[in-house]
């Protein structure tokens, strides 16, 4: 079926071929057979041309979808609050993962600076050259803020990563004759095709009862993702303590594989639209999957890390005091008050950003406020 989707421009198509050439090629160099987490992690991150990579925008009404932070600054400002009272009284110290244009940064520190709380250091890691130059240049003026390019070893302080497991690589399996295969791609000519191999059965380790499930039943799994909380959990273990946060699109691993839910969670973004066809537009869509979140908190408590809080982004919010900073505002400017109110209300609704989307907190040395674990739903995992 082909997608009827927004025309990209002459050098965009011709940087998205010059990406497939580069796949082909990585095909043809391993026997005509590469991972679904391979060809991911190429068309996400090749160097120049895979998707984070290359300079498309990618956030914002301009790009291919559009995150929390670009909704309203109320988000950022929530999360400062958050920092703040974790830091108690003491100079806030914050790491973010993939930072996105920048605005979470700004709001984030824009908020502290407004209410006279010390910041210590803002730390960045950011993969996309692209996104890191747009970061640059809109926290230009903020001292503390500065760029990391590889993570501490050691860190101590609030950890941020607001959907960045979802944008990370996921082998897919299939179901064969009660056993697991690993979907792969291959070339037919010069199309892309899947093609299913034999693989280690622990691959599915994962899976909840995954030997029940029927044949044809497909879907990711997430080792990268659970490879990224060990390293955290190194990070803050290696500090002298501090707390994770991580806000992403998911479910607990039993609601994750359900038998209706069988051809997984795999979703491809391009200018507003989500479609199903990973060999689209290559390096000029997002590819994403949901996260499992009992495997990442399984990987952060292996790892020595505790499970503080487990809840939907609307508790969270709501937690962390979003509805004092709507009241804050010019509440009786309806210039103000209508926009954010209408933001706020698509970041907590159930219908929408509320309850797709999860929070995972998990620390070291450091606990949680009481009011917070009123939400939490850590037996669900």
């Amino acid at each position: 079926m082909q997608l009827q989707l927004p025309e990209p421009s002459i050098d965009a198509l011709a940087a998205s071929h010059a990406l497939e050439k580069l796949i082909r090629e990585e095909i043809s160099a391993h026997d005509g057979w590469i991972s679904f987490s391979r060809y991911m992690e190429l068309a996400l991150y090749a160097k120049d041309l895979g998707y984070y990579s290359g300079g498309a925008a990618k956030l914002g009404k301009d790009g291919d979808f559009t995150t929390a932070p670009e909704i309203t600054p109320l988000f950022g400002a929530t999360l400062a609050r958050f920092a703040a009272e974790l830091a108690g009284g003491f100079p806030i110290r914050i790491l973010e993962f993939g930072a996105g244009t920048g605005k979470l940064a700004r709001d984030i520190v824009g908020a502290l600076e407004a209410q006279g709380l010390q910041l210590a250091s803002y730390q960045i890691v950011e993969l996309s050259a692209e996104l890191r130059a747009r970061q640059q240049v809109l926290l230009a003026d903020h001292a503390k803020v500065s760029w990391l390019d590889a993570p501490p070893v050691a860190f101590s302080g609030l950890i941020i990563a607001n959907e960045v497991l979802d944008a990370m690589p996921v082998p897919l399996l299939v179901r064969h004759e009660g056993r697991w295969h690993e979907r792969g791609v291959a070339l037919d000519g010069h199309a892309f095709v899947f093609s299913d191999r034999d693989c280690d059965q622990a691959l599915a380790v994962q899976i909840p009862e995954a030997e029940f499930l029927p044949d044809g039943y497909l879907t990711e799994v997430h080792p990268q993702q659970s490879g990224f909380i060990r390293m955290l959990a190194d990070m803050l273990c290696a500090g002298e303590g501090g707390t994770a946060l991580l806000i992403d699109y998911g479910f607990p691993a039993r609601e994750y594989y359900l038998q209706q839910r069988s051809q997984g969670t795999l979703m491809c973004h391009f200018r507003h639209h989500a479609h199903g066809d990973p060999f689209y537009r290559l390096g000029l869509q997002d590819i994403t999957a949901h996260v499992d979140f009992t495997a990442m908190a399984r990987a952060g408590l292996e790892a020595g890390l505790s499970l503080h809080a487990y809840m939907s982004q609307a508790a969270f919010l709501l937690a962390a005091g979003l509805p004092d900073l709507l009241g804050d505002g010019e509440s009786t400017d309806p210039n103000f008050w209508l926009p954010q109110s209408n933001a706020v209300q698509k970041l907590t609704s159930p219908a929408e950003m509320g309850e797709l989307f999860k929070v995972l907190i998990l620390g070291c040395g450091q606990n949680l406020p009481e009011r917070y674990l009123q939400h939490d739903r850590s037996h669900r995992l």
